[in-house]
């Protein structure tokens, strides 16, 4: 395997186009490496079937393939449908300017501000969010909502200590104290900024490849088949039984996206005031293999890529050995030392299974 810094210059500047992300488990750094090892690959439709931020998506959409993505987390679709599915509409200055403007005919809700008191954002910022979703929602058009939707939620992310929501700890931004990580001129620069930056960005991602690209809010186990490729980049669950669940992380932007109903999916015996959480078969170390089964069943007549790292659960010969049911051959790629962030696994591996 060629490492990373060996591939042809023209092919590294495709993925600029992309905007910067800060979500745990994105494979952004991982890209242009995990094309390398599908390009030739005969397929024209794909699908991305845990998109998460999009980038293995928008890379397929960059190459003129036929893109669905999917993800079973609101917010991550609603971006993905202003990246990927949307061929050229942008979010204006006029509109910029709109929507970071109070307006007197508009009646503004306060759920944040009264509901996230010291928990995420000071009592000023949580006021800014409420008036500014209020705002986006009175948008023309879907896609300029998902621009904004993106450029909000970016904003969100880069304010929070770890970019996540899984703990009640304002006092780390604020506490007027020497610091060993983060960066507090990033945490309190303001939404205002912040959102002007990311909308620049989410514009500049904005374009046509000639296809019908798609984004989609489903369970797997809902999605649609008969795709030439079908990639697949599950939750991880690490070989002590412990796995990411993206819903507790981000449950704040997954809130934001039905902002009338939010109070009722609250848990309120949480500190941190987390959605209602939801059962996952890709957070169920005793589920998962079968998880993975019925998904590999599913899609056997399209050619399967797997991203994976080597010490999870199941083990990298168990995912082997399923994907062998169903698929003649199967591949294995290994990109190497990879440093995963908040990971205290120094011997894990990044993998990528084809099954053709």
């Amino acid at each position: 395997m060629q490492p990373l810094t060996l591939f042809p210059a023209q092919e590294l500047k495709i993925a600029n186009q992309f905007p910067q992300t800060r979500y745990q488990g994105s494979k952004a750094k991982l890209l242009e490496w995990i094309w390398w090892q599908i390009k030739n690959l005969n397929f024209n439709t794909c699908l991305d079937i845990f998109g998460g931020t999009g980038t293995v998506a928008y890379r397929f959409k960059q190459e003129g393939k036929v893109v669905t993505y999917n993800d079973y987390l609101k917010f991550n679709y609603l971006m993905a449908s202003a990246l990927i599915e949307n061929k050229n509409e942008t979010l204006t200055e006029k509109e910029v300017e709109w929507v970071l403007s109070d307006h007197s005919e508009i009646n503004y809700p306060d759920f944040i501000e009264q509901s996230f008191h010291d928990i995420y954002f000071t009592d000023e910022e949580n006021r800014w969010i409420d008036r500014r979703i209020t705002n986006m929602r009175n948008l023309p058009d879907t896609y300029k909502f998902g621009i904004a939707f993106f450029a909000l939620a970016q904003a969100c992310i880069i304010k929070r200590p770890y970019n996540l929501f899984h703990r009640k700890n304002l006092y780390v931004r604020t506490a007027d104290v020497e610091r060993s990580f983060g960066n507090k001129i990033t945490w309190d620069r303001s939404f205002d900024d912040y959102f002007k930056k990311f909308v620049l960005e989410a514009n500049r991602a904005i374009f046509d490849n000639g296809e019908a690209n798609q984004a989609l809010n489903l369970d797997v186990f809902d999605a649609p088949e008969n795709y030439d490729l079908v990639y697949i980049d599950s939750p991880y669950i690490s070989s002590t039984g412990i796995g990411v669940d993206y819903h507790s992380f981000y449950h704040f932007l997954e809130g934001l996206t039905n902002y009338d109903e939010w109070q009722n999916k609250i848990d309120y015996d949480s500190k941190h005031k987390r959605l209602i959480p939801q059962k996952n078969v890709w957070n169920d170390k005793d589920k998962i293999v079968d998880g993975f089964d019925r998904l590999f069943k599913k899609f056997q007549d399209s050619t399967i890529v797997v991203s994976y790292r080597s010490d999870g659960i199941p083990s990298e010969n168990e995912l082997i050995d399923l994907l062998k049911k169903y698929k003649k051959s199967v591949a294995i790629q290994y990109y190497g030392e990879y440093k995963y962030v908040l990971s205290k696994n120094g011997t894990s591996k990044e993998l990528l299974l084809i099954g053709t």
